[in-house]
């Protein structure tokens, strides 16, 4: 093997920019030429793509976002899509992909697999939700990031006395919603794993001001059937029943860019160099996760066709905490 690419798809994930780095240095460590394709998907498509070397990757790690890029792609999802990005591969004389992404990044990276080119994938994602990595490139920032809107929202919602919904990211998976609230103190967290009826959570908001708290706080993940659009919708029809009204913060985004956190800039660079491992090896078609407080490889097939699991004792421990 002699050249080799990198490129970054999906949501962006502070750390990535780690994992590209040992990726570019890992490779150049190997002999290899090592090339960083701009805007995922959508640039190896139109041949989008740059030679890396160990300067241009200096300073980046620090930095939350991609250098590389990232963007949608439509065509790729088709198998012509497929076949001309393995063309523009093998007209660059690239010989194998590192893939730096979650769900759907790797289901990509699963088709050129199936279509007989070397893939490896990383595993990166805010959402937590990929199959094939106990905890993934971005979590730790972002549920930081989380953690620290909580507190702010602590001080002013015990100033006025006040009820506050805090929605947070993570599509349909409530991993970020679920450990925001344990390790905030949240009087009630509303994941899509679990239903939720709206009065109960309304209860428990009661509940914390007869108990006397100053403040109560709901973390929501944005995937729950009601998240905090649609409780505050509920609780305004029913306020003069309640007798009080609710304030709704939604982080969107602003999780996604933070500062990269000392754990995901380390997670980033051991999964980097770990994928560069395996391509030495020619262990391929596989992601390169963090399962056990060590790397692993877990087959590209079994990552897009698992589903991750949820720990739902933890929300039952969180109840009790509340209490």
């Amino acid at each position: 093997m002699k050249r080799i690419a990198v490129l970054t798809s999906g949501g962006d994930a502070p750390g990535m920019n780690a994992a590209i780095r040992a990726v570019v240095r890992g490779g150049i460590d190997q002999g290899w030429e090592v090339f960083g394709i701009r805007l995922g998907y959508h640039g190896l498509l139109h041949g989008n793509m740059i030679s890396m070397g160990r300067r241009d990757v200096g300073g980046i790690m620090q930095h939350g976002g991609t250098v590389l890029g990232s963007a949608r792609c439509l065509d790729f999802k088709t198998e012509s899509g497929q076949k001309d990005a393995i063309r523009v591969l093998n007209q660059n004389d690239i010989e194998a992909l590192v893939v730096i992404g979650g769900n759907g990044s790797q289901a990509g990276a699963h088709a050129l697999h199936l279509l007989g080119f070397p893939v490896v994938g990383i595993a990166s994602t805010i959402d937590n939700d990929l199959f094939g990595s106990d905890i993934t490139i971005g979590v730790d920032t972002a549920l930081n990031i989380a953690l620290e809107a909580m507190d702010r929202l602590k001080v002013t919602a015990s100033s006025h006395q006040r009820a506050f919904l805090l929605e947070v990211m993570g599509r349909n998976c409530g991993y970020l919603a679920l450990m925001t609230g344990i390790a905030g103190g949240a009087e009630a967290i509303v994941l899509p794993e679990v239903e939720t009826d709206p009065e109960e959570i309304a209860q428990k908001l009661v509940k914390a001001y007869e108990k006397g708290k100053a403040h109560a706080l709901v973390v929501v993940a944005e995937g729950a059937r009601y998240n905090a659009e649609g409780l505050v919708s509920y609780f305004t029809e029913h306020q003069e029943r309640l007798g009080f009204e609710v304030r709704a913060t939604i982080l969107g985004h602003t999780q996604r860019g933070g500062t990269p956190s000392a754990y995901d800039r380390i997670l980033g660079t051991r999964l980097g160099m770990g994928a560069v491992e395996f391509l030495a090896e020619g262990k391929l078609g596989v992601l390169c996760g963090w399962v056990g407080n060590k790397i692993k490889s877990t087959p590209l097939e079994e990552v897009v066709a698992g589903k991750k699991p949820l720990d739902i004792n933890l929300l039952a421990m969180a109840g009790i905490l509340d209490k």
